[in-house]
């Protein structure tokens, strides 16, 4: 565990998937969940997927490969490479275990900063290989929802666009009235009975929930919402991809939301949360 601390929070990060495992503010008030059994992580790093493949199956080159829900890098130890007062990276890299299940030279840094009452989490996907390298990324912060007072969930802008809903784990093909009102989202346990609200045409870049502003940049262009019902979590998930589409089975590189690096070069993405 590293924790990074200033004036108004205190973050703590595993490096055991470079987790952001706690978020409290000066008076101790903790805003991240707890990891119990209703759903046992905090805030996992989705990649080189986020969602599921169908069959967990995908294709380059020909050949098949098998990756789990949300990829491997929420299971992998990453390095810390560089810790201070305010901020700390991780770092994972290639390995023989990792190119058995995807073929690709990738350096994923993890960059946790505290910035007043900000935290940003920036994540650059580097290709070391000679080919250019497919791939997805995705953020999973879970929230304490605390029921009695944090009704809804309020978008930057207003959002009438359809949402699209998963069916067995994959994202289907019909679309749905969106449940938000305006800007307004009014949370409840039957929202997420079909599993998660995917917003792959939102306009916003931030949404509030009670205390908590979460933000996110252009370069994650869709959201997933998500919670058991039941829980006391809410999930806000900026993502760069998302699960296959029912039907899909062409090359990864040709997946709906995937990104293509080319050979030599990275690219970053980021989300926030300011309390306040």
């Amino acid at each position: 565990m590293i924790a990074i601390r200033n004036e108004h929070l205190t973050a703590t990060i595993t490096s055991f998937g470079a987790e952001l495992c706690s978020l409290k503010n000066s008076a101790g008030e903790e805003f991240i969940w707890q990891a119990d059994s209703a759903w046992a992580k905090h805030s996992p790093v989705l990649f080189p997927i986020v969602g599921q493949l169908d069959n967990n199956t995908y294709r380059v080159e020909g050949r098949e490969y098998h990756l789990p829900r949300h990829g491997f890098a929420r299971e992998r130890e990453f390095s810390p490479i560089e810790t201070a007062d305010h901020h700390a990276r991780f770092l994972l890299q290639a390995d023989h275990t990792t190119r058995s299940i995807y073929p690709f030279d990738f350096r994923l840094l993890l960059d946790y900063r505290l910035t007043g009452k900000t935290l940003r989490v920036t994540y650059i996907v580097g290709n070391n290989g000679d080919a250019p390298m497919p791939f997805s990324l995705g953020a999973h912060p879970a929230f304490n929802w605390r029921r009695d007072r944090d009704m809804n969930l309020i978008f930057a802008s207003v959002e009438t666009a359809p949402i699209r809903r998963l069916n067995n784990g994959l994202l289907s093909g019909q679309l749905f009235p969106t449940p938000v009102n305006g800007n307004l989202l009014p949370l409840s346990d039957t929202l997420f009975l079909d599993d998660a609200i995917i917003f792959d045409h939102i306009q916003s870049r931030g949404v509030q929930f009670g205390q908590l502003h979460v933000g996110w940049c252009d370069a994650m262009p869709y959201l997933g919402i998500w919670t058991k019902p039941g829980a006391d979590f809410l999930c806000i998930e900026p993502w760069a991809g998302y699960a296959d589409p029912a039907g899909f089975s062409g090359a990864f590189k040709d997946k709906p939301g995937v990104t293509t690096l080319a050979a030599g070069t990275s690219a970053e993405f980021w989300w926030d949360v300011t309390v306040g």
